[in-house]
């Protein structure tokens, strides 16, 4: 019996040594073998947005990850299996699903001990140089390199084409691929665990990389729950194309069909029967076609623009166009509510969409700039606010005070509590749905 037990402990830790010994060589079948004898991947995210929880939640249903943010309040809170953004989802898996997700400051030890390092961080669209400001992606994979990680690198964030290209070339100790997120705000973790596809893009001449690429697409299959989801690995370039191109088609579609709205309303058309009947093609289709004060939130208003950007020297008409029409959508709503010569105007949600708690270029607030040029009084009814003010406007979280005080009020997306005055909503919200 002992010479048994000793024979067993012996076997063990062969096999232990063994294990471990073939998984470094990071081959793509023996991870996938591997995995389904219970060995996991480290995984460290930078940033808990929206695209960056809903990826460590995702993963971490089989992966031990840990999410780095710089926000003490939104480690404390998912620590504390706590959304710190609007989505069910997410919600949901943090407070009853068995995950294995930690949340830290501490991005020094997180990038070190990770084999797989996401970057979620965000890219806002600088104006003034025309391209997306990328610092907060630098800044992490200089910390990446100081610590001496030897991780994968996936860069979610958005950015522009070529990008991945140029600063895998500066970064040429670092395995960097790109792979674009396609998802909704309120729905993120939903979009990516029934993702449309899955794209991971290779920088031209790190053809090294693809066994990564393939151990990405297979992560992120293994944590979906929609089975035979297309993958697709491609350059990096293309990939960035992909995302911006796509989020430019989108925004195309709203405007289009904003100023079908804008149309139909000044020549006194019903523009919901117009949209209807349209959408009764099949290659038109009825979704993604609800009237709204605009395109707005994180993604649609930066990638039109940073895709213009990058096609300076290239013929173009229409990725101008789009930019273009929804600054004039925005300009006709401010316009036709000047014309009422309202008292005062109520500005019901700050909000991109339903469901969201983002405020970030939301097209509300382009509205509410050309009414506050044209010194119009407002009034803002936002319940997920807590200053007072909002660009120097009152806030109320208030409802019955909001209803009665405001003599029009503008919704982008109109709410059951705006039901007892509808008299006084000005919507184009003609479908009630996003």
């Amino acid at each position: 019996m002992p010479q048994l037990q000793h024979s067993l402990i012996s076997l063990v830790k062969y096999s232990v040594k063994y294990l471990k010994r073939e998984y470094n060589k990071r081959n793509i079948s023996d991870f996938i073998c591997f995995r389904k004898r219970g060995i996991f991947m480290k995984i460290a995210v930078a940033g808990t947005g929206y695209v960056g929880l809903s990826n460590a939640v995702l993963l971490s249903q089989h992966n031990p990850v840990t999410a780095v943010d710089v926000i003490p309040e939104k480690v404390d809170m998912v620590n504390r299996k706590k959304s710190p953004i609007a989505d069910a989802y997410i919600e949901d898996y943090l407070a009853n699903r068995p995950l294995q997700l930690t949340a830290t400051l501490d991005g020094d030890t997180a990038y070190r001990d990770a084999e797989l390092i996401i970057i979620a961080a965000p890219t806002n669209y600088d104006d003034i140089s025309g391209r997306f400001d990328t610092t907060a992606v630098e800044s992490i994979l200089s910390q990446i390199r100081r610590v001496g990680s030897k991780a994968a690198v996936i860069i979610k964030s958005t950015i522009p084409i070529g990008y991945t290209q140029k600063i895998s070339a500066l970064y040429s100790d670092l395995p960097i691929l790109f792979a674009p997120e396609f998802l909704r705000e309120g729905k993120a973790l939903y979009d990516n665990l029934y993702p449309s596809r899955i794209i991971v893009g290779i920088p031209e001449g790190r053809e090294e990389l693809r066994p990564w690429a393939e151990k990405y697409a297979a992560l992120q299959q293994e944590g979906a729950i929609r089975e035979n989801i297309p993958v697709l690995i491609t350059g990096s370039s293309e990939a960035e194309s992909i995302k911006l191109f796509s989020n430019t088609y989108l925004a195309i579609r709203v405007a289009y069909f904003n100023e079908i709205d804008t149309y139909a309303e000044m020549k006194g058309l019903d523009a919901a029967a117009i949209i209807k009947g349209m959408g009764y093609d099949p290659r038109i289709g009825d979704f993604y076609n609800n009237p709204s004060f605009g395109y707005g939130g994180y993604c649609l208003p930066k990638d039109t623009k940073q895709l213009l950007a990058n096609y300076r020297g290239i013929p173009e008409n229409m990725i101008q166009a789009v930019v273009s029409a929804n600054e004039t959508r925005k300009e006709y709503i401010a316009e036709h509510i000047a014309g009422e010569n309202p008292k005062l105007v109520g500005i019901y949600r700050l909000t991109m969409k339903s469901g969201s708690d983002n405020f970030r270029s939301s097209a509300i607030q382009g509205i509410i700039e050309r009414l506050t040029d044209r010194g119009i009084d407002l009034l803002i009814y936002e319940p997920t606010l807590q200053e007072d003010t909002f660009q120097g406007i009152p806030v109320t979280r208030n409802i019955e005070e909001f209803r009665e005080k405001c003599t029009v009020i503008l919704a982008n997306r109109i709410g059951e509590d705006l039901a007892p005055v509808r008299e006084k909503v000005y919507t184009r919200d003609l479908f009630s749905r996003d």
